[in-house]
Parts: C-alpha cells; structure tokens; sequence
C-alpha cells in the first residue's frame, strides 16, 4: 500500500505525456515540402559540410561551469542548515570544496582555462 501513491502518480505521469503526445499527433498539421524538409541555419545557406568538428574545449569549460554551479546549488542549502548541524558540517563541507578545488587545479594544469 505504501507505493500504491507513487506507482499511481507514476502511471498519471506517462498517461499525461502519452495522451498529449497523441493528441499533438493527431490534430497538429502534417504538410511537408521541399523547403519544410531542408535544415534551418538562420536563413542562411548552409556553406560546405554541415559536420564540423569543435573544439573540445568548450565542451570541458561548460562542464567546468557546471561543476562550479552546482556546487553553489549545494553550499546554499547547507549554509541555511549549518547551525544545526555544527562542526561535523563544516568538515564535511571543507572535503567537498578542497575537492572542488582539485577539480579546478587540475582543469587549469590542463590548459581547459585558456582560450587561445
């Protein structure tokens, strides 16, 4: 009986999103074309191969953002909390930042930083 709740919202969930789907599929317009089927790029016209290789620098400074975001995502609720919690917080929060910073210093000897 304990699950019965979750299995319920769990099941309204993929009801919703099934009957939307289908409702969207049955009811929205379906007229393809030549010019509907080309891909989008602002208006332009594609120049040369449409798969061009990035660098992979950007992809590792975004994942660096993110690191560095969701540690502001856990530092704020943990700083509303620290009181309650006391020094045993504080040492376990004092491991998850010289981690972080590992994490930077290592991104930095890596050169993931520079963008020249």
């Amino acid at each position: 009986m304990d699950y019965f709740f979750v299995a319920l919202f769990v099941g309204m969930a993929f009801a919703l999103v099934g009957g939307g789907l289908a409702i969207s599929y049955l009811v929205a317009p379906n007229r393809p074309n030549k010019v509907k089927s080309q891909p989008y790029e602002c208006g332009e016209h594609t120049v040369g191969p449409s798969w061009v290789h990035f660098n992979v620098g950007y992809y590792l400074f975004a994942l660096l953002f993110l690191v560095f975001d969701v540690e502001a995502a856990f530092l704020y609720p943990w700083a509303l909390v620290f009181r309650e919690f006391g020094l045993i917080a504080l040492f376990e929060v004092g491991i998850f930042i010289v981690i972080l910073l590992f994490a930077l210093v290592y991104a930095w000897k890596k050169g993931v930083l520079e963008w020249v």
